[in-house]
């Protein structure tokens, strides 16, 4: 067993909330940071990624990089009692505090090399392929249709939704304009339809819409949405927290609960608003703020920073290098303005400058040995 100090902080999750949590945390407390993986990834950059080999070696970062005063339990989390958390490999690690921040289920391998692999593998798909479908209209599926058209024009792209618009996270207006723009640049898009995939396979060629349609493409990705990563918790102390769609109750301060000591951030709480990446960010530097205080022993509620959520928080969906959709409180924009607001480097310079590392400038894709 990994023992508690008395300032213990462990922190389940090593995406970009628990990630930057463990970061700002690590000269004020006893920080364990629990993650299957070795690394962090920015997940905004996730989808250039594919179609850009130079973008990949700055957005796949191992923990070790930036916690330099942390220790990392590469595993799952399989269970929890009210003092130490259990894990895949048979480890048990104590808490004294506890933050939640597992996000949403994925598949990823444990290893950096193998995940900068998986990029490189997905461009060389891109690359061979003449045709491409992408599953899903949201704003995952959206951007990549978009960087692989705007990459690659040549290539006929199709997208297969399953509802009556795309982007179903903003309005009809931003929708319409999506839809607009996607067809503008020769994308065909498929609404109110779904692709079985249960058998398909990477040599499927003919994909069967539920309208009876037949998509032909040399490749696919799926771009659906994934099941918020709160199954493990299933006969827990923390099971009556969880709601019907997976996400964990948090008061302002984000307990869980109202417990004084466990916390979530992220995707995987019930906050009223967007699950965006910057959002998350905001949540782990309220708890950051909070846990400071509270290993010092200044635990008192009128001490502790309060989370405003922001449900009408601005939407920007990136269309390629040049543009983007935009949804702000009371307009959107489509075109090269807003796409001017997200930079081209979709903020992986200010991302990494935050979790303390140097910036990386555009290169070659590092040889995966």
């Amino acid at each position: 067993m990994l023992r508690s100090t008395g300032d213990r902080v462990v922190i389940v999750g090593g995406g970009i909330a628990g990630a930057l949590l463990a970061k700002t945390l690590q000269n004020h407390a006893d920080v364990v940071l629990i993650d299957p993986k070795e690394y962090f990834e920015i997940p905004w950059a996730n989808l250039r990624a594919k179609v850009d080999p130079a973008a990949v070696e700055r957005t796949v970062i191992p923990h070790a990089d930036y916690l330099t005063h942390a220790k990392v339990v590469t595993a799952s989390a399989v269970g929890i009692d009210d003092s130490v958390v259990l894990t895949s490999i048979g480890r048990a690690v104590a808490y004294d505090f506890l933050v939640i921040a597992t996000g949403r289920t994925c598949s990823r391998p444990q290893r950096q090399s193998d995940r900068l692999e998986m990029f490189q593998h997905d461009k060389d798909r891109i690359d061979g392929a003449k045709s491409v479908l992408v599953v899903g209209g949201g704003p995952i599926g959206v951007e990549l249709a978009a960087e692989i058209v705007m990459n690659s024009p040549e290539k006929r792209v199709t997208v297969v939704h399953g509802g009556p618009r795309l982007l179903k996270v903003m309005g009809p207006r931003a929708s319409a304009k999506a839809l607009e723009w996607l067809r503008s640049k020769n994308v065909t898009v498929l609404l109110d339809q779904t692709v079985d995939l249960a058998g398909a396979t990477p040599d499927t060629r003919e994909f069967v819409t539920s309208a009876g349609e037949t998509v032909v493409a040399d490749c696919h990705f799926v771009c659906t949405g994934r099941p918020v990563a709160s199954g493990w918790l299933k006969g827990t102390f923390l099971e009556g927290y969880v709601d019907g769609e997976g996400h964990l109750k948090v008061d302002d301060h984000l307990m869980v609960g109202g417990r004084k000591n466990v916390f979530a951030v992220g995707d995987i709480t019930d906050v009223p608003e967007a699950k965006q990446g910057h959002l998350a960010q905001r949540q782990a530097m309220v708890v950051s703020r909070n846990l400071r205080l509270m290993v010092k022993g200044e635990c008192r509620e009128e001490k502790l920073h309060r989370y405003k959520p922001c449900p009408k928080a601005s939407i920007t969906v990136t269309l390629g290098r040049r543009d983007a959709l935009a949804e702000l409180p009371f307009m959107t924009l489509i075109g090269h303005i807003p796409g001017a607001v997200k930079p081209r480097d979709l903020f992986i310079t200010r991302t990494r400058r935050m979790m303390g590392l140097k910036s990386k400038q555009y290169g070659a894709m590092p040889r995966v040995m």
